[in-house]
């Protein structure tokens, strides 16, 4: 018995090699992104609470326009791994076109409902009827007309990396990420406290030291991609045209469709989650950022293992290796859980000890940790599910996938965050608590979902 599911869930030295070799630049990438996120978050919490509260509602919102953009993206992306598993660059190269259009509707309609809307949406968070409220509001308005200058670049740049890591070449993307956040790093210390000739500008300064960032990884992006056409075949005759096959265009909308709409009722669904949190008072609202900003970087493994899953098993589908996907994929699912109950552990462990880097009250500091251990516990489970998302939506079951992850969301976690936060009379911790573990539900119907082999599917 222990040979049989040694068998299916431990796979050899090859196997492990591919994946982690495709996984190691991806998760540098996102953990030094996520750390320089960390260091922000610190820089900005030394100007008080309500600066914390004005960058994390407007961070949640750029949020909701972040999942767009990778939804959008991935519309596309799952035709074009499979695409390129196949060798069929010129495939590869309409998918790739497409995501130019979409993701240019997509900063369109983000730009206008932030600068006509960005002040009704904010105070959706900021629930507290005070002086700190109004503070808030107003850097909140700060940050948020400097960061819609960065949505260009950033949709730009997710236009050309996704492509990039389906053609499996995930180096070139983390080099240009570590850049970004190097410079983004730097430019925080000196535009947030006025270091040097640099002026004092506080939240103003996070969001312009944000925004060259992106730039500036845009810009190496897009100068290497141009620069080794040989290896990115998908930019040939990308631009020497306008149209999109109708086979592709009716392809990638029937598939990608659900997609794109997942992606973005799942970040509103969670922004939901969190405005429920927030009527709990700004201090709740002000721990929350934290903790989300400390599990962000201990998640950085399972996220990028589950993306991993989708580049590797959506190469193999199209290549026809339909039973090598299976195997694969049940591997890969086991290795990301036993990594990510390590990960667990470790933040178990050690998470409790970042709010005391951040400049707010004792009660503040003692719900964040609190917080955070609630993640640390529910972390496994997350990963379970993540693996399972980016599954099914490898074999293009992009209507399963958004029953399973946003139609969830919206079915049973928010409905259940907005109860137990405005009609019942228990602690907010034992609120999160219960909001966080319906990812055991979610793991219940993964395992059936992905065992039914329902994704297993060649699309092109």
């Amino acid at each position: 018995m222990f040979t049989a599911i040694k068998k299916k869930y431990i796979g050899d030295k090859a196997f492990y090699k591919r994946y982690i070799m495709l996984a190691t630049p991806m998760i540098i990438q996102n953990a030094i992104t996520n750390f320089v996120s960390f260091l922000d978050n610190i820089m900005v919490g030394q100007l008080g609470e309500e600066a914390i509260s004005a960058v994390a509602t407007v961070n949640q919102l750029i949020f909701v326009f972040y999942l767009a953009v990778f939804g959008a993206a991935a519309a596309a992306g799952i035709y074009g791994a499979q695409y390129f598993g196949k060798k069929d660059y010129k495939g590869h190269m309409y998918t790739f076109r497409f995501k130019l259009y979409i993701l240019a509707i997509v900063v369109i309609l983000a730009v206008s409902l932030f600068m006509t809307k960005g002040g009704d949406l904010i105070s959706l968070f900021l629930t507290d009827n005070t002086g700190a409220r109004e503070k808030a509001m107003a850097l909140g308005m700060d940050y948020l007309g400097i960061m819609v200058v960065g949505l260009v670049p950033f949709a730009i740049n997710q236009a050309y990396a996704s492509t990039i890591k389906e053609t499996g070449q995930t180096i070139v993307p983390m080099v240009a990420g570590m850049i970004a956040v190097g410079t983004n790093a730097v430019l925080d210390y000196l535009l947030i406290f006025g270091i040097g000739p640099f002026p004092e500008m506080g939240v103003r300064g996070a969001a312009l030291a944000t925004v060259i960032a992106r730039f500036i990884e845009t810009t190496v992006i897009v100068a290497w991609a141009h620069g080794h056409r040989d290896r990115n075949c998908y930019l040939v005759g990308a631009y020497t045209g306008l149209g999109l096959p109708k086979e592709i265009l009716t392809k990638i909308l029937v598939k990608g469709t659900p997609l794109m709409l997942n992606e973005i009722l799942w970040a509103a669904g969670m922004s939901m989650v969190t405005q429920c949190y927030s009527v709990r008072g700004m201090n709740v609202l002000t721990a929350v950022s934290i903790s989300n900003t400390v599990n962000n970087l201990f998640n950085i493994v399972f996220v990028q293992l589950g993306v991993c899953i989708g580049i590797m098993i959506g190469q193999m589908l199209g290549a026809g290796e339909l039973e090598e996907a299976k195997d694969a994929d049940n591997k890969m699912i086991a290795f990301s859980v036993f990594c990510c109950c390590i990960m667990s552990l470790i933040m178990f462990a050690c998470g409790r000890l970042f709010p005391q880097l951040y400049n707010v009250d004792a009660d503040i500091r003692r719900l964040a940790a609190h917080f955070i251990s609630v993640q640390a516990f529910w972390m496994p489970f997350a990963a379970y599910t993540h693996c399972a998302y980016f599954t099914l939506r490898s074999g293009g079951k992009t209507i399963v996938t958004f029953l399973f992850d946003s139609a969830f969301l919206w079915v049973v976690m928010a409905p259940l965050a907005f109860v137990l936060a405005h009609f019942s009379g228990l602690p907010i911790l034992t609120v999160f608590f219960l909001v966080q573990g319906t990812e055991l539900l979610k793991v219940i119907v993964g395992y059936f979902m992905v065992r039914s082999n329902v994704w297993v599917v060649q699309m092109v």
